[in-house]
Formats: structure tokens, C-alpha cells, sequence
């Protein structure tokens, strides 16, 4: 920090008039000056600065504005929405005509078209598993209530309790394992709705934006390929330039579509055969569990009731044979 000189006169290294306070001062002042620095001194004895301000002449003010206009540009972007709206509509009714000439990817296509059948197939087995499900609850419900009623039967019917008994156990052991191959079956359905409708509907969404670029971006080629064979002057020249940009354009777009949705086609076709493996294969385990569970106790069922039915003393005389 340099030393303001107090004499008066004009500080160079700050550019501000300083002028000396002629003042008294006190002779017991606590500042202290040295050579080549300023110390710290009292508010009272800090010198006066005044700073010289120079009046503004008052004025006309200028606002800049922005030069864009928000109603001309919604208007621009409604412009080249319908220009380009209109391409693709043309386009797509001459390929449906059989007139005009489309992009086709030999590699992707088929596999969106596999894709496709599949997940149609897919979701006819999950609502046929969907159905099969209720039903077989359904037929639980019925099931434990005939063996309840056969337990009843069995009570008040002495001289057929062994068969009523044999029945109702036997009713009521196929409805539980009835209700645990339901569970099972409904596992199974929600997986396969999940595969269905979210893994595959989301790529099948993707393929959808993919064939709405692949026609936009053969509408802009269309117009681009009209436009080489015709002449050129200098009319037409500088429409063949923004095309040959749009049509750049709309190609980087296209591309970029159809490499993103190639990986995710190869990715989820990858998930979709470990799903459906896992799924199967519980379905299958648990379909052969209920069968031979059934099978086991229905057959150790009737070994217990042919044992009580053959022992003696079960059979009470007719009353033919009493009289």
C-alpha cells in the first residue's frame, strides 16, 4: 500500500484528489507515522476524502429489446410442422398404395416381425393360464365344500362313516393342493404379463417411433431424389441445398433410431429366454408336484379305507337274516 502524501495534491496510484485537513490536532494523538507504512489511527483523526463525482446529463433512455417475436417463431414451428406432417402423410399413403419406395433394414424388420408374433402368442397362453386359474380356484372352493359336507354326512351316518370319512379327506387334501397349484399358476401368469405387456410393449413402443422416423426420413429422401432430377438454376439451387440438409438430418435421426432399438431388440431377446425358462420350468415342477401329491395320498387313502371296510365286525347283519 502506498502513503497518501497529507501535504494535498493529487494520489497517482489511486486517481483520487485528496486535500489536507487543516484542522488542530492534539498533541497526545495515538497515530503513529512511519517511513514507509501507514499504521492503524483513530475514526477522528483519518484524513478527509472527497471524491469528485461527475454529473450524468439526463436523458432519453434506450431499453435494447429482443428481436425475436415469440408469436413468428410459434408460427415457424407450425410451418415446419405441417410441412413435414404433410410428407409423411404422402409418403405413407404412396407405400400403402404400392407406389412409392421405403427403407427396408433386412436385419431388423424380420426380427420386429418375429417379435410382433410372439408377444400375440405369448398373450394368448398367459390369458388361457389366466383362465385355468380361476377355474381351478373356483373348483377348490366347490371342492372343500363338498368335503365339509361329507364330514357332516360322516357324523351323523354311522353305518357309512369309513366311506364319508374316506371322501371327505380326500376332497379336502385335493382342494389345498388345488389352491397351491393356483398360487403357482398365478406366479406364473403375472411374470408373463409382465413380459408381455411391459418388456415387449415398451420395445414394441420404441419399434413405433422407429417407423415413424424410417417414413419421415423416406419423405425428405423422396423429395431430395425429385429435386436431382430436375433442372438446376438459380431457383432451384438453393432448395436443393436445404434439402440435401434436412434430408442429412433426418438420416443422423434415423439412424440413431434403429441402432438404439437394434440393441435393445438383441438385449430383450436374450431376457426373454431366461424368463419364460424360469417360468416354465416352475410351472412344469409345480403342475407335477400337485399331481403326484394327489396321486401319493388318494392312494394311501384307499389302502387305509379298503383296511377298515375288510375288517370284521363292520358289516351289521341285514334284518332279513336277524328275522
Amino acid at each position: 500500500m502506498e502513503v497518501v502524501d497529507q501535504r494535498g495534491g493529487v494520489n497517482m496510484a489511486s486517481g483520487v484528489t485528496g486535500e489536507e485537513d487543516t484542522g488542530p490536532r492534539d498533541a497526545n494523538s495515538n497515530c503513529n507515522h512511519g517511513n514507509s507504512c501507514v499504521t492503524s489511527c483513530p475514526a477522528e483523526a483519518a484524513p478527509e476524502v472527497h471524491m469528485e463525482v461527475t454529473p450524468q446529463k439526463l436523458g432519453p433512455v434506450v431499453v435494447q429489446g429482443n428481436n425475436k417475436n415469440p408469436a413468428g417463431e410459434k408460427l415457424e414451428r407450425v410451418r415446419k410442422w405441417s410441412v413435414t406432417t404433410y410428407k409423411c402423410t404422402r409418403q405413407a399413403l404412396s407405400e400403402k398404395l404400392g407406389r412409392g419406395s421405403r427403407t427396408v433394414d433386412l436385419d431388423l424388420e424380420p426380427r420386429l416381425e418375429l417379435l410382433k408374433d410372439d408377444r400375440q402368442r405369448y398373450d394368448n397362453v398367459t390369458k388361457l393360464a389366466q383362465t385355468l386359474a380361476n377355474q381351478l380356484a373356483q373348483f377348490t372352493v366347490t371342492q372343500k365344500t363338498l368335503g365339509d359336507a361329507f364330514t357332516e354326512l360322516s357324523l351323523k351316518t354311522p353305518t357309512l362313516h369309513v366311506e364319508f370319512g374316506v371322501n371327505a379327506e380326500a376332497q379336502k387334501f385335493l382342494s389345498k393342493s388345488g389352491e397351491t397349484l393356483t398360487t403357482a399358476i398365478t406366479a406364473f401368469t403375472f411374470d408373463m404379463n409382465t413380459l408381455v405387456n411391459k418388456t415387449i410393449g415398451d420395445t414394441m413402443i420404441n419399434a413405433k417411433q422407429y417407423e415413424a422416423a424410417r417414413i419421415q426420413y423416406d419423405a425428405y429422401r423422396v423429395d431430395l431424389e425429385e429435386l436431382n432430377l430436375g433442372p438446376r438454376d438459380d431457383i432451384t439451387l438453393p432448395k436443393l441445398e436445404l434439402a440435401q440438409k434436412d434430408f442429412q438430418s433426418q438420416r443422423e435421426r434415423y439412424q440413431k433410431i434403429r441402432d438404439d432399438l437394434s440393441v435393445k431388440v438383441k438385449l430383450l431377446e436374450e431376457n426373454k429366454v431366461k424368463v419364460l425358462h424360469n417360468q416354465l420350468w416352475l410351472l412344469q415342477s409345480a403342475v407335477a408336484a400337485h399331481s403326484l401329491s394327489c396321486q401319493s395320498f388318494l392312494q394311501q387313502n384307499i389302502r387305509q379305507a379298503g383296511e377298515q371296510l375288510t375288517s370284521p365286525g363292520v358289516d351289521a347283519p341285514s334284518w332279513l337274516e336277524e328275522s
